[in-house]
């Protein structure tokens, strides 16, 4: 599902030669296959037909980078194996579903000083990328709490994945099992282990009902041992007394949302379901009388204030692959740019925007939620997968050649 399209992007990216191809299934290698073609490029060698196919493309002597684009059970053993055998690594969200295989992925990382990259596509997306240069330049002030989410109903694509592995991990694990793309941007506002870290979490779910429902109504079967709650929320709570708030909710007919949702002393960011911003000292007359029965007068800043702060704090990134995101697409375009931007600091020997902790924090919601779930949604620490070195680096920022 993921794999062609991650192909194709980065054929249009300097410098990168597409060695091999693997797949379980050897007519969707063949299929990948004429990407390359279309492109006027070397057809890569295709591995296929078993699922230990992956580990001779590991043991090559060739390859710089395993792309991992498979189910999420395997993501953790594939990364650690490419590791070993001198490889980087960027593999698909979550990174890794249990605490142990998330800290094997860490140990490997710093053993082989391979890089461990988590293929987290939000953080590139245009608001948040804006947003985020906003708070590093003071426009919010102090950055206290963020919200974030992926709600997506998926009801028409479960038939989809292979095996039918989404619903059937949804179906056998209670908690949030696709945090991510709500953590990543959160995380990175609140320069989660560049600065400050998380401590403890408390999660809360509602009885599922909607996705029980549709397998009796696909299969015929009445589902009684359904795990994956309808909603499931999370509140964390960090070293520095700020907040994350997260939700997952791939049941319910909401409107797709990850919420992304930033609030300091002098300033708030909305993305959904229209992008917008709140400044203080930007919506008020100080020559009116306030009247607490407008409830309107605490609003969002004007189209042209928005377009005008977007434009002013445009991230560099941005203002460099924009245009060239939005031809090559990828989720609109942030697909590309995260591509991009890892193989960009490869080349130039530059820390990775994202880095091996930064994985396990935004996935360690997966097993940290089931615990807190299945023990009346008590508060559960979480670890400093840093070791201590959390408040080393001072503030998030991206790496640039010079």
């Amino acid at each position: 599902m993921r794999g062609p399209s991650a192909v194709y992007r980065f054929t249009h990216i300097p410098g990168v030669e597409i060695k091999a191809l693997c797949d379980l299934h050897p007519d969707r290698v063949e299929n990948t296959q004429k990407i390359l073609d279309e492109r006027g490029l070397p057809r890569a060698t295709g591995y296929s037909g078993s699922e230990e196919a992956w580990k001779a493309m590991c043991e090559r002597d060739d390859i710089d980078l395993i792309y991992i684009v498979t189910d999420w059970k395997r993501h953790a053993n594939m990364a650690i194996y490419a590791m070993e055998h001198g490889k980087h690594v960027a593999v698909e969200v979550p990174g890794a579903m249990t605490l142990d295989d998330i800290w094997r992925i860490i140990n490997t990382a710093e053993r082989t000083q391979k890089h461990c990259i988590m293929l987290e596509n939000c953080v590139y997306d245009y608001f948040e990328l804006t947003t985020l240069n906003m708070l590093q330049k003071g426009v919010f002030g102090e950055v206290l709490y963020a919200e974030g989410a992926y709600i997506h109903q998926l009801e028409e694509f479960w038939g989809a994945y292979e095996s039918d592995w989404r619903l059937d991990y949804n179906r056998k694990f209670r908690g949030d099992v696709y945090p991510t793309h709500g953590m990543g941007p959160a995380c990175q506002a609140l320069d989660i282990h560049r600065g400050d870290k998380m401590n403890y979490l408390v999660a809360m779910d509602s009885k599922p009902v909607s996705i029980p429902a549709f397998i009796e109504k696909k299969t015929g079967e009445k589902v009684t041992d359904f795990k994956n709650g309808q909603l499931t929320m999370t509140m964390i709570r960090t070293e520095k007394g700020k907040t994350i708030h997260i939700q997952h909710d791939v049941a319910t007919p909401r409107p797709y949302s990850r919420l992304y949702n930033i609030a300091g002393t002098k300033g708030y960011a909305s993305k959904y379901p229209s992008p917008n911003y709140a400044i203080q000292g930007e919506q008020l007359d100080s020559s009116v009388t306030p009247n607490h029965e407008d409830l309107n007068a605490h609003s969002f800043v004007s189209k042209e204030v928005r377009e005008n702060l977007m434009n002013k704090y445009k991230h560099p990134i941005h203002i460099e692959l924009e245009e060239q995101a939005k031809k090559v697409g990828g989720h609109g375009g942030m697909d590309f740019i995260m591509d991009y931007r890892l193989v960009y600091c490869l080349q130039n020997g530059l820390p990775l925007d994202m880095d091996v902790y930064d994985l396990a924090e935004w996935s360690c919601l997966v097993p940290l939620t089931q615990i807190s779930l299945e023990n009346n949604s008590a508060p559960v620490a979480i670890p400093d997968f840093t070791r201590g070195y959390w408040n080393i680096t001072e503030g998030y920022r991206h790496a640039f050649a010079k």
